[in-house]
């Protein structure tokens, strides 16, 4: 018998593939679970509804865009690695497609604008980790700035859909993560500013 988080990831990986080829709106109970290989009703016991497939694409999404972050695969985290990962997510449809599929559902379901509240949050939470964890100065670093600024450029990719737009994902990752996540000024320099007066 497989494994349900197994089968849980089967399909989730499955409906991102699909979001990537299709869109949204053409993206169906029946062709995910095709994609994934298991019956519409396997499909349905883990989310019974649109809303909540969507709801988990967008913490597998996410989830999985933070696990090769802190998983340390590509190597330490640097403001050059985040910035690179991140406009590498930047420039992929499926999280922006997970993303608006989201909020049109939100206009009609209210637990779908709560958990996007929450989610928003849990996004915010985590940059603000990020720039800890790059030695950013927390007091300069403003992650709701960063985070709009991010969105809009995956939101403006698809729209686009070409390859300068996703050069341009690139370009503003590393912007952002300049502008908005700067470094605290090292000790030995705030000695010697401190001597020269």
């Amino acid at each position: 018998m497989p494994d349900h988080a197994d089968v849980r990831r089967k399909i989730l990986d499955a409906a991102l593939g699909l979001l990537g080829e299709h869109g949204f709106m053409e993206v169906t109970q029946p062709k995910i679970a095709r994609a994934a290989g298991v019956r519409q009703s396997h499909l349905t016991y883990y989310f019974p509804t649109r809303g909540d497939l969507l709801k988990a694409l967008a913490s597998h999404s996410i989830e999985t865009l933070l696990g090769s972050l802190s998983s340390g695969a590509a190597g330490p985290l640097t403001p050059e690695l985040f910035a690179q990962v991140t406009g590498e997510a930047l420039a992929d449809k499926r999280r922006a497609r997970v993303m608006l599929g989201l909020i049109v559902s939100s206009e009609e379901h209210r637990d779908i604008k709560q958990f996007l509240r929450e989610f928003v949050a849990r996004i915010r939470a985590t940059l603000t980790n990020v720039a800890t964890l790059l030695d950013a100065d927390p007091a300069r670093t403003n992650v709701a700035a960063l985070h709009m600024l991010l969105v809009g450029a995956t939101v403006l990719n698809v729209a686009r859909d070409d390859a300068n737009s996703r050069r341009e994902c690139a370009q503003i990752a590393r912007l952002a993560v300049e502008t908005f996540m700067p470094r605290k000024p090292s000790t030995p320099a705030r000695k010697r500013q401190r001597s020269k007066t």
